[in-house]
């Protein structure tokens, strides 16, 4: 057997070039690096050395390149990942968040951070963090809990398991997520013969697990009882690619189907068994079918307290089933489980319920609870007066068309999208497991290099802005169009209605004017954006915005609309029922003890509620 003689950093990047989807593509497509010390001698020179192979991108932060890199993988569905490397110390702590994201939405990212020198010959090194009782602790031991895979590199030879490793974690469908590989920076330049069969292209395959003979029938037989059934579409749909599959077992056996966040646009907006968003933020037709099931089914969703409504939506006669790939997953809330991909599922389970439908539903439900989100979306008829979130994303799904991606993280829009927003199957991308402000703009340039034939839109709010928009200097360098919807309510104002309405608070430290400063911001986010590089413009009205919207098309840069809006009627609060929304209580603890008596009573509201809570786990 031959050998190669590489630097571990060489072999790395080398391996990485040759590991291949079913197909024929690189599954790891390219690395997004910024260098230090710690990365910038041995992965750098490593990247630079296999350029025309494996390609590298310079982001502006760590974080907001792994975010780009997520989102990257989200729109691919899985089926192909990106990979990130950073230097020793914040660095690679920058990464931190990121990686927790990628952990919660089980998606994955190749993380190659640098690390101490493995020899400790230079002990201390610059940025090293130091811990006073384990000599074996570093920065990079901050990514262990949110890591699927972590593996710290001390020697060349290591990476001939790690790196098979990392990528069968990153390609498990059920235990999918970041693998981190802490390099130290000496070895990462230190030379090895390697095997030359470690160099062979490897084609990683993504199993489809069968569902096991018991459940499937214990499964079937409790939905074969149920009268009025109701699926809850997760983000497993999608990325199983189940979507026509979903849409075929709901029609055939009669059973209307609610979305999660992450398995909006699983249907089409227009297919006639999708009743909209579940739960805290849920359409009045979903919520009103989950009610009063007899039976909810769960398929690829993690049922987090956004989908049950704090478990308080479900009757508490309902049984739950819940089809997942995973069993941690699948057995939540005392679901019977289903384990198994979503695809093949669905397909077995459709099989033994032959022809099995539940009783009809009620379609004017649905048709009510689109025909006021239309009446909310409508185009404004005072053009002078500031929009709601609503009227702005109706403005936005006038101006698009079948192959828009509407795109989001955190804030008030993700409520509103997911309620208001009518996409073609597939024109949805919401990033809610971590809710991670600081997303969307990073995260609108890797849908983009995902799906290039797609409509990129991402809304943002001021505050997300705020946090993290420096990758729009990156998609300005590499010519990647999207086009940014930036609402200006002046603050944090999801947090504030949350504060004021949800928890019987008073307006504090959220919006600019309830803050402890000693002048009001007049940001100028048109010249912000412009100085980096980007088209921006500040719309007056919703009429303009549809207008720059459809101008955006034609630019190969991203494009940046600014509105000013007002906070009025927005539904999906969980408190109040409006624009077709059902809001089901969201638990947010409210303090048991104020001299306040508003805080009081909503202390005694909030005891009611928790009442309702279906504590089985």
């Amino acid at each position: 057997m031959g050998t190669i003689r590489l630097t571990a950093a060489q072999a790395m990047v080398k391996w990485l070039s040759v590991q291949m989807t079913e197909e024929g593509e690189r599954y790891v497509d390219g690395m997004w690096a910024i260098f230090g010390h710690g990365n910038v001698a041995g992965v750098g020179e490593a990247l630079h050395a296999y350029r025309d192979v494996f390609p590298t991108w310079r982001g502006q932060n760590e974080q907001t390149m792994a975010h780009a890199a997520i989102a990257y993988a989200k729109a691919k569905k899985r089926r192909r990942a990106h990979a990130v490397t950073s230097s020793i110390g914040p660095g690679s702590t920058n990464l931190v968040t990121a990686a927790a994201l990628a952990h919660v939405n089980r998606l994955p990212l190749l993380i190659v951070a640098g690390d101490v020198f493995a020899t400790r010959r230079p002990d201390p090194v610059l940025q090293q963090v130091e811990d006073f009782d384990d000599g074996t602790v570093s920065a990079n031991d901050t990514l262990r809990p949110v890591s699927r895979y972590f593996d710290r590199i001390t020697r060349p030879e290591h990476l001939l398991t790690a790196l098979p490793r990392a990528l069968r974690a990153m390609t498990d469908p059920a235990n999918c997520g970041p693998a981190t590989l802490a390099f130290c920076q000496d070895v990462q330049a230190e030379a090895y013969d390697w095997p030359e069969t470690f160099f062979e292209p490897r084609v990683w395959h993504i199993r489809r697990p069968a569902p096991d003979t018991g459940e499937l029938e214990r499964v079937a037989a409790t939905i074969r009882a149920a009268k009025n059934p109701v699926m809850i579409a997760g983000g497993g749909v999608i990325y199983s690619g189940a979507e026509e599959t979903l849409a075929a077992f709901a029609a055939r056996h009669g059973i209307p189907v609610a979305e999660t966040q992450a398995g909006k646009s699983a249907l089409a907006q227009d297919h006639p068994m999708s009743f909209g968003a579940s739960g805290v933020d849920g359409s009045a037709a979903a919520n009103a079918i989950s009610e009063t099931a007899d039976v909810v089914i769960g398929v690829g969703t993690r049922l987090q307290d956004f989908t049950t409504g704090s478990r308080t939506m479900f009757g508490a006669g309902a049984k739950l089933v819940s089809i997942n790939i995973h069993g941690y997953d699948a057995a939540k809330h005392g679901a019977e489980s289903l384990v198994a991909d979503a695809k093949v599922a669905l397909e077995a389970l459709s099989d033994a319920l032959g022809d099995y439908r539940a009783d009809a539903f009620d379609p004017e439900m649905r048709t009510d609870w689109l025909r006021a989100v239309d009446a909310y979306c409508a185009r404004p008829d005072d053009q002078a007066a500031k929009p709601t979130d609503g009227q702005v994303i109706g403005a936005v799904q006038r101006a698009t068309g079948e192959t828009a991606v509407a795109m989001c993280a955190a804030g008030t829009m993700p409520g509103a999208l997911k309620l208001l927003w009518q996409p073609s199957q597939g024109g949805y991308h919401m990033e809610y497991g971590y809710s991670c402000m600081g997303y969307e703009v990073a995260g609108a340039m890797g849908i983009k290099l995902a799906t290039p034939e797609r409509e990129v839109i991402c809304f943002v709010g001021d505050g997300s802005y705020m946090m993290a928009n420096s990758e729009l200097a990156t998609a300005v360098m590499r010519r990647v169009p999207f086009t940014v919807v930036l609402t200006d309510n002046r603050g944090y104002g999801c947090i504030n209605r949350l504060q004021t309405m949800g928890c019987g608070g008073e307006p504090f430290n959220n919006m600019y004017v309830d803050c402890n400063v000693e002048v009001q911001p007049e940001i100028d986010y048109v010249a912000h954006a412009a100085s980096m590089g980007a088209h921006a413009v500040k719309a007056a009205d919703t009429d303009q915005l549809e207008a720059e919207i459809r101008a955006a098309r034609d630019r190969d840069i991203p494009t940046v609309i600014v509105i000013e809006t007002v906070a009025k009627d927005f539904p999906g609060t969980g408190l109040e029922t409006r624009a077709g929304a059902h809001g089901f209580f969201w638990d947010v603890a409210v303090p048991e003890v104020s001299d306040r008596q508003k805080q009081r009573d909503r202390y005694e509201g909030y005891l009611k509620q928790i009442a309702h809570a279906r504590l089985t786990n």
